[in-house]
């Protein structure tokens, strides 16, 4: 009988995984260094947050333009919610980011757009936002077995998702379900009979409000010449472009500050246990502000055997979770009524992944049908390369782009 290899022998293969070049802070390359690097690297990334939220208010600002209070009627090709799930799938495999994806949705919805519309967009987001981990593990297809770990380890994080959106789009419809429970904590936090934890939030609302308006104002005013409803679309249309150029930025500013504690978080607790990995999973997307960007650290590591499909498995679950931050951060561009609208939609993201968790991983039954789903797929694809293709451009590309044109001209 063959002896199992120890830790230490298999130490070395997990380092071997983790050796990327070092990253480097655009400061740096302007001589900047030791402390103050740290200090300009941090206030950069708060620079870009205050961005991110005056972008998003533009966003609402210039929904209303646009739509002025047409705005149901405007999105009425999207009432159906299978569409609505399709632009978000679409909207994130474009953009390769959910957090893009959902706080354009959070501003539109201050706006005006329908929640009724909005949350379908959001739930096809958490399905977009797994393509990014998918095509990394494509990287490995010349090894055979390299690219079996790696392709399950990915869409193991495809099949979860399809699967929660499954469960919650049909509970949505019948119940609105996420809707009622999103409405329930906002009133607790943004409501008059919240207490202390109203007036905190209120508080901080305002304050963010009070910083942000004077960077809003001074964008929408120096697009004042152009005349409504075309000076709406080009606000939303300059609003996104800031929101994609921040969330990129802010993603790899953190990768900088954060990656090296990232996967000291990951190493040191994706052997642990489930619950460890789920934790671990959020606090790391957290740190790093993307949940592509955490789930793409570790494919590599399961393609070359570090870590087993039933160890990546709860990490990726956990990076669902922590990828809600960047919709509530977005909350606080706005006060009032529109920030109770926008406080649901992002509490709608963040209800929608927890619920996902208790009742896909919480039941023995469902839990082990997305790492079924992903082996089934992987050895596929190890046999004929093009289910691998078939799978990506089908699910992100092909499926959402038919569906969204089907319901467009019929």
């Amino acid at each position: 009988m063959t002896a199992m290899p120890s830790v230490e022998a298999r130490r070395p293969t997990v380092q071997a995984a983790e050796e990327t070049p070092r990253l480097i802070s655009p400061f740096e390359r302007l001589g900047v260094t030791g402390r103050a690097l740290d200090v300009i690297n941090w206030l950069a990334v708060v620079a870009a947050v205050y961005v991110l939220i005056t972008a998003v208010n533009v966003i609402g600002s210039g929904f209303k333009a646009a739509t002025g209070d047409q705005a149901e009627t405007l999105f009425a090709f999207a009432t159906n919610p299978l569409i609505g799930l399709m632009i978000g799938v679409a909207a994130t495999a474009l953009t390769q980011s959910s957090s893009t994806t959902t706080s354009v949705t959070v501003g539109l919805v201050a706006g005006g757009l329908p929640l009724a519309v909005a949350i379908p967009i959001i739930l096809g987001a958490n399905i977009g936002t797994t393509l990014t981990n998918t095509l990394v593990s494509l990287g490995m297809i010349r090894d055979r077995e390299q690219f079996r770990r790696g392709f399950a380890a990915a869409t193991v994080h495809d099949f979860f998702n399809l699967m929660a959106v499954a469960i919650f789009l049909p509970l949505e419809m019948a119940f609105g379900i996420l809707e009622r429970i999103a409405t329930f904590f906002a009133d607790r936090v943004s409501g008059t009979d919240g207490g202390l934890v109203a007036a905190l939030f209120g508080g901080i609302g305002d304050l963010v409000k009070a910083a942000t308006t004077p960077l809003s104002e001074g964008i929408q005013y120096s697009l004042s010449w152009i005349p409504d409803p075309v000076r709406g679309i080009v606000m939303i249309i300059v609003a996104v472009a800031l929101i994609l150029l921040v969330i990129n930025f802010i993603g790899r500013m953190l990768k900088v500050l954060m990656v090296g504690r990232a996967k000291q978080v990951f190493n040191a607790a994706i052997g642990r246990g489930p619950l460890s990995g789920i934790g671990s999973g959020a606090l790391m997307t957290v740190m790093v502000q993307s949940s592509s960007t955490s789930t793409a650290l570790m494919v590599p590591l399961a393609g070359s055997g570090a870590f087993t499909l039933r160890q990546v498995y709860p990490f990726t679950v956990g990076a669902n979770i922590g990828t809600t931050v960047t919709a509530l951060i977005s909350a606080f561009a706005f006060t009032g009524v529109e920030a109770h609208y926008a406080l649901i939609a992002a509490l709608v993201h963040l209800a929608f992944n927890v619920l996902a968790t208790l009742v896909i991983f919480g039941l023995p039954f469902l839990r082990d049908l997305p790492p079924r789903g992903a082996t089934w797929l992987a050895n596929l694809a190890v046999e004929k390369k093009i289910y691998a293709a078939v799978w990506v451009l089908g699910i992100f590309v092909v499926l959402p782009m038919v569906l969204i044109f089907a319901t467009v001209i019929f």
